[in-house]
């Protein structure tokens, strides 16, 4: 299963990033057996979007094949695309690795409503 994580850095070292369509980067994690068998960062293009980065940071990760998303805030735009695109998404925060861990075991929450304003901004 691949899952995408928003980022706040470039590996699993990093934070997730509390903002999905403004976040600097996607971990793309393929997680095979209750294991995470491979990783890789994309840069996210949307963040620096004016206007609809949470539909686009949807579009970039459903053009990587995820089955989920993690993320710690979405708007309805980018749930909405998400869900369209028939990826699950959990809520999730703090050190990637550990979230990636928490994901495996079962731990994290699905959520099926924004948790975000529509309009988060940039930094």
């Amino acid at each position: 299963m691949k899952i995408a994580i928003s980022a706040t850095e470039k590996g699993t070292d990093g934070q997730v990033d509390i903002r999905f369509g403004r976040c600097p980067y996607f971990i793309i994690a393929e997680i095979e057996n209750k294991k995470l068998k491979s990783q890789k960062k994309i840069s996210n293009t949307a963040a620096t979007q004016g206007g609809g980065a949470g539909i686009s940071a949807a579009q970039i990760v459903g053009n990587e094949k995820v089955e989920a998303v993690i993320s710690t805030n979405l708007g309805p735009r980018a749930l909405q695309v998400l869900q369209e695109l028939e990826i699950e998404i959990y809520q999730g925060s703090g050190e990637i690795k550990d979230v990636i861990q928490q994901f495996i075991d079962g731990k994290l929450e699905k959520i099926s409503s924004a948790t975000g304003p529509e309009f988060m901004g940039k930094k």
